[in-house]
């Protein structure tokens, strides 16, 4: 993914006051002391890192504020740095930050940080490089997975798919040996499952070629996605209600919800509505749409970012290098703040961990999650994420409530994007 012809091509969307020479942190250039670092993360036990690092690092301290997750984060970010007082580092989601590095809110570290790429996989460390420039270093991934209760599958006599074909051969088993069970839900909110199987599928939903971008969310392989899963939902193999509800949280808990075909994460989702289920779960390589093909997409994860607003970016990139690849770094990950990390190291420490509480009798479950993540697909997310995750929920909605093809709301999303692209300053190969 490029990111130079990016901002390049943005110019007209960027306003004056996104591009700043930065108000500079606590700490600042010609003050006596330590230099202080504040960093925006919402990860757990978060302060016990931060206290480690400032135990051992007296002359760079670390200041941690929870700034919230997601878009919420995002959105804090970008309008601090638009205000010149962002924090110096930020844990910023891999689809969100083509959006932030338009908007001029992280700063390149390439040569701060240039000596750690061989930590990562080539997958993983194209999340935060553009055009051979680095904004950012990987903290945790979450490479597509099949989570699953074993206990129902096996009661039902129903093998465990390991490709998309026999995905829908189980999903009929389920209905037919037990009606009020379902193997799983895929509601119109999850934009990132949909972009991570279509990924899979050989579709590209955003790409760029120098200056000039290709919006795929409607290429052909996104739109057999569309028609695969409609098929499954048409014919009552698959529910689209909402993750996560009291509703969907109560059959998860009586063992009618069989499935979340979603990432390498899930397992501490479903123990914090299912606790009593542990022992009942776990997690195999997702469906393969060509047997023996086993790359997948992510589906979440983030990095850490210095911004521009940051005086000592060499101060903060020691820090974001330290804790995502670092051996102890990767221990606090780990053990502290129960993250797959994104560094090959971490993810080989984690194999002596022992597996999720939600499924203890899964010795190989690091293992297992080290080989999936060992072949994942680099994944190039367009300036304009947001944008298409909303009009994607909304017409995919529209389509399940109305009937309507599912491969609609695909096109309709990505007619709008591309109008936003255009209307932005970006060059678009799309009529």
């Amino acid at each position: 993914m490029r990111i130079r012809p990016l901002v390049a091509s943005a110019t007209a969307a960027v306003s004056a006051a996104a591009v700043l020479t930065g108000c500079g942190a606590a700490g600042g250039a010609g003050t006596d002391g330590p230099v202080t670092l504040e960093l925006w993360s919402w990860t757990a036990e978060g302060q016990s890192v931060v206290d480690q690092w400032n135990s051992e690092n007296p002359d760079i301290q670390v200041k941690l504020t929870d700034a919230g997750g997601g878009d919420e984060s995002s959105q804090k970010l970008l309008t601090a740095s638009r205000a010149g007082n962002a924090p110096d580092l930020a844990l910023v989601e891999y689809t969100t930050l083509p959006s932030l590095i338009v908007a001029d809110v992280p700063q390149e570290i390439t040569d701060y940080v240039g000596d750690v790429q061989d930590a990562f996989t080539e997958g993983t460390w194209a999340q935060t490089t553009f055009d051979g420039a680095v904004f950012g270093v990987p903290q945790d991934v979450g490479p597509m997975a099949f989570v699953y209760r074993t206990d129902r599958f096996e009661e039902l006599g129903v093998p465990v798919p390991t490709t998309w074909e026999e995905f829908r051969t189980a999903a009929a088993a389920v209905k037919e040996a037990d009606p009020d069970a379902v193997i799983t839900s895929l509601p119109p909110t999850e934009f990132g499952f949909f972009a991570g199987v279509a990924t899979q599928a050989g579709g590209e939903w955003w790409s760029v070629d120098g200056d000039e971008w290709t919006v795929g969310i409607a290429d052909e392989a996104s739109l057999e996605v569309a028609d695969y899963f409609e098929e499954l939902a048409t014919d009552g193999l698959i529910q689209t209600e909402p993750l996560l509800t009291p509703e969907y949280n109560a059959m998860v808990n009586a063992g009618t919800m069989l499935s979340w075909p979603s990432a390498v994460w899930a397992p501490s989702v479903i123990e914090s509505v299912a606790p009593d289920t542990a022992g009942k779960w776990a997690m195999a390589p997702l469906p393969q749409w060509t047997p023996g093909d086993k790359a997948v997409a992510y589906q979440g994860g983030s990095a850490l970012v210095v911004t521009k607003d940051s005086e000592h970016p060499e101060e903060a990139a020691k820090f974001a290098t330290w804790l995502n690849a670092s051996e102890e770094g990767n221990g606090l990950l780990l053990d502290t703040q129960s993250l797959y990390p994104a560094s090959d190291e971490g993810q080989e420490m984690a194999e002596s961990n022992d597996p999720p509480s939600l499924m203890p009798q899964q010795k190989d479950f690091y293992s297992v999650a080290a080989d999936i993540s060992s072949d994942t697909v680099p994944v190039t997310w367009g300036p304009d994420v947001n944008l298409a995750k909303s009009v994607f929920e909304d017409e995919l909605g529209k389509a399940i409530k109305n009937g309507t093809p599912w491969r609609d709301a695909f096109v309709a999303t990505q007619d709008a994007v591309v109008a936003d692209m255009k209307e932005t300053g970006f060059t678009v190969s799309n009529g």
